[in-house]
């Protein structure tokens, strides 16, 4: 190896975060809810049951749960939310399903922006939530090996 080749330490623009972190949807009532970061996924996906959609005003609604924590099933969060979409999704098994489509805010590392997130039954998963890289373009760069980076863990 030659002795002058000098390493250039990349500028960093956007923040740094983890392969996991905590986030809030505060127009779902959604305070902290443990987030993994999946740039293998387009799409951000919300673990919801008990889907209810219902027409508003004209407005295609959707009333859904969720358990917002890992492994407790006891604490439940009913949302509602405008329907934006119905998608048919590929998971990461090949396996297709049509998903309701919401958009809402997010917050993350001091920062809140809208997403759009698909509506799917995570209860066997070990996450409530994937943040998908869509949601994720020109926000942060992602480290693999660091969790929690921006967040503190919140007291249960």
């Amino acid at each position: 190896m030659e002795k002058n080749i000098k390493l250039i330490k990349p500028v960093r623009k956007y923040p740094l975060i983890g392969w996991r972190e905590w986030v809030s949807l505060p127009e779902l009532n959604i305070f902290h809810i443990k987030a993994k970061v999946d740039t293998g996924a387009r799409t951000s996906a919300l673990h919801a049951f008990s889907l209810n959609p219902f027409i508003e005003n004209g407005k295609q609604r959707i009333r859904f749960d969720i358990h917002p924590l890992q492994h407790n099933t006891e604490k439940i969060i009913t949302c509602v939310a405008d329907v934006v979409d119905r998608r048919l999704v590929t998971d990461s098994g090949g396996h297709e399903e049509e998903r309701y489509v919401i958009q809402t805010p997010i917050t993350m590392a001091g920062q809140t922006w809208s997403i759009e997130i698909t509506l799917t039954e995570r209860e066997n998963m070990l996450f409530r939530m994937l943040l998908g890289r869509s949601a994720l373009r020109k926000r942060f760069i992602v480290n693999p090996a660091r969790s929690f980076v921006t967040t503190r863990i919140p007291k249960k």
